[in-house]
């Protein structure tokens, strides 16, 4: 039913919901509220004090509209008493949600009190009759739309649509959920906590176990094609030829690979490492192992620098071994280009690297028989399927140096098998880390000085400081690096990156920067993850309570790269407990995934993990770092269900498939059709 046409709703708040986008009333049905006023323990209007937010019960006395309704700022009036005081409730604008209140009749009413003792004051107040639920949902909203609103139109569509059952009667039962209508009329207007916790248990349930059962069908999938099979092949020159010993994290992966490489369907594999594991060396040598079997390789790097990177690593690597590497790259003219893919589908190369966006426009890719995609959660499931489909169904590995809780993992790798690598290779010396105030900033230049004369580099990353409100990015950054090359850094080579800057002229500051041009590098945006520059061994995180841990992690991540000794300096002064308790985590371990697993516990579920980087598609009312027990359930009901019926063909089934192809598209942009 289109939107338009529910009652109270209308074409001019249709096109609000559009932005919320919301087209029909089913849909508004799914808005499910993102948090709830609790109007448990109203206070008295005598208790209601200036400038707090609180609930209270009071009568409408009188009402009063404006002079003239259609003045640019209309204001609304209601005068309210409970006996013990008098406040005026003040509409802004809204004369729908002022109309709905009665003389008379008492309400409990919730918003922040503002004017004085002797006048006080309240604000476009939320409200609900007394007779009502004491839990009111809180929804995403948009300019011109109120709670109010959307609310009212939530009762109205679930009286008029119909809310229907999408799980199986059998599993509603052996797993205690509520069924849907009810859960559905319960997650929107809760009378007791309780009623919210059962609704929300039977929600969230069914869109983990939709997720699980998709992704795990995702990866069984791939098992329907034939991929380009291998044959066991012996990589031992590559052992020899490498100037280090590989750590045994590295020859497993590599195993793994190898074994996944030699089955009938294609391999799906993710090598998960910790900053400066290794996986470049794990994905040469499946990148070897598929030349001895005759097939070619594609790496595709999320930036230009990355595919540079990749190219001269896997040269070193892998060249001596007759092996032809080659780099499509973005600097290359047309003709260039053109000639580089020729060469690949004419089998004239063996492993070609370069950008997403290069690599996928070249038909080379119907003839590799190996894809390796760099900083994985950059890189979706969508996109992972769409490559499965691809000519012979390559063999897929992803690499990613973000370190995830196993939880997390679980959904947001869960159409891939996973290898971690948790050792660092040996002669690598763990980077010492410091957390110091403002007062030590003179003694930090001076021990970056020291370094860079020396003949080292360095990198100082400062995020927007928030006392220069009101300037855009580019002024803060460009101001705080004249004020370091006109000051203490006047005679050293420092280059600048920030937000605003063009991808290729950030591209032409990391290239300057690593060849050695520039000695130090100043930057307001996170530093390209995976940059290699052995010879840069010190990096000072100004304001460093305004960054995440896995953030500062990953930062911290660009220095400690060659056989030196390196530094990471957080400098903040912020003296909250929480800003302690983060910074000490970083002091104490250099581990990523213990960063990763206090970053989970200090900052919350739902901070951990923006949903628009891994690739998954939108969930409604799941949380996936907070509902890790439910997650667990889900996964373990999934695996038993696709263990009888692998592709949910079975008429009992019926809704789960359903489920399935609404959650990743029936458009096919995750592969269903």
């Amino acid at each position: 039913m289109d939107i338009t046409y529910l009652k109270g709703v209308g074409p001019k708040r249709a096109e609000l919901y559009r932005k919320l986008g919301i087209e029909t009333a089913e849909q508004l049905i799914e808005l499910y509220p993102r948090d709830y006023v609790d109007l448990t323990a109203p206070v008295t209007v005598a208790q209601a004090h200036i400038g707090e937010v609180c609930a209270f019960r009071a009568f409408v006395r009188s009402k009063k509209s404006p002079f003239n309704e259609y003045a640019r700022m209309a204001l609304y009036k209601a005068e309210l008493s409970d006996g013990t005081g008098n406040i005026t409730a003040v509409f802004f604008n809204t004369k729908y949600t002022f109309s709905k209140l009665e003389t008379g009749r008492e309400y409990i009413f919730y918003g922040k009190i503002t004017g004085d003792e002797v006048r006080k004051q309240i604000s476009t107040p939320l409200f609900v009759d007394v007779s009502e639920n004491v839990l009111m949902p809180k929804y995403p909203l948009t300019a011109g739309l109120s709670n109010n609103m959307v609310s009212a139109n939530v009762k109205t569509a679930l009286q008029q649509v119909p809310v229907a059952e999408s799980l199986p009667q059998p599993l509603i039962e052996k797993l205690g959920l509520l069924p849907r209508e009810t859960a559905v009329r319960q997650i929107h207007f809760p009378r007791t906590r309780q009623e919210y916790t059962e609704a929300r248990r039977r929600l969230v349930l069914e869109e983990l176990l939709t997720l699980k059962l998709g992704l795990s069908m995702m990866k069984r999938r791939g098992r329907e094609h034939t991929g380009a099979v291998m044959k066991p092949a012996d990589i031992t020159p590559l052992w020899r030829a490498l100037p280090f010993e590989p750590t045994n994290a590295q020859k497993n992966a590599v195993r793994d690979c190898i074994a996944d490489m030699q089955r009938e369907f294609p391999m799906n594999r993710l090598i998960q490492g910790d900053v400066g594991s290794g996986k470049t060396l794990v994905a040469a040598a499946a990148a070897y192992f598929a030349f001895l079997n005759g097939h070619g390789t594609m790496v595709m790097a999320p930036t230009e620098v990355l595919a540079q990177q990749h190219y001269k690593t896997f040269t070193e690597m892998l060249s001596g071994l007759g092996v032809r590497v080659e780099l499509l790259s973005g600097s290359l003219t047309v003709k260039e280009k053109n000639d580089v893919r020729r060469r690949a589908e004419a089998g004239e190369i063996d492993v070609l690297i370069g950008t997403q966006a290069l690599i996928q426009k070249t038909s080379a890719m119907s003839s590799a028989g190996l894809v390796i995609v760099d900083e994985q959660h950059r890189f979706g499931v969508s996109q992972r399927s769409t490559l499965a489909e691809k000519g012979k169904a390559p063999h897929i590995l992803a690499m990613s140096a973000t370190p995830i809780p196993r939880t997390l993992a679980l959904i947001i790798y869960g159409d891939l098998d996973v290898s971690v690598l948790g050792e660092m290779p040996k002669g690598r010396l763990p980077v010492k880390t410091y957390a110091v105030d403002g007062s030590f900033r003179q003694r930090v230049y001076n021990f970056i000085k020291k370094h860079i004369a020396a003949g080292r580099q360095a990198y100082i990353v400062c995020p927007l400081v928030e006392s220069a409100e009101g300037k855009s990015e580019k002024a803060s950054a460009i101001e705080y690096y004249d004020r370091l090359v006109n000051g203490d850094f006047r005679d050293i080579p420092t280059g600048l990156l920030y937000g605003k800057l063009k991808q290729s002229e950030k591209e032409q500051v990391m290239s300057d920067f690593k060849a050695g041009k520039l000695k130090l590098l100043v930057s307001t945006t996170v530093i390209e993850v995976g940059i290699d520059v052995p010879n840069a061994v010190v990096i000072l995180i100004e304001n460093a309570e305004q960054f995440g841990l896995s953030q500062l992690h990953q930062l911290r991540g660009r220095v400690g790269r060659g056989s030196e000794q390196s530094f990471c300096v957080l400098m903040t002064d912020n003296r909250s407990d929480y800003t302690k308790a983060r910074m000490d985590a970083m002091v104490r371990t250099t581990n990523g995934f213990e960063i990763a697993q206090e970053d989970l516990e200090l900052r919350g579920p739902g901070n951990f993990f923006g949903r628009e980087q891994h690739g998954l598609p939108p969930l409604k009312v799941a949380d996936i770092a907070d509902d890790a027990g439910l997650l667990t359930e889900a996964d373990r009901v999934s695996a038993a269900i696709l263990s009888a019926d692998p592709q949910l063909t079975r008429q009992e089934n019926e809704l789960l498939r359903r489920n399935v192809e609404r959650l990743f598209g029936g458009n096919g942009e995750y592969g269903w059709n």
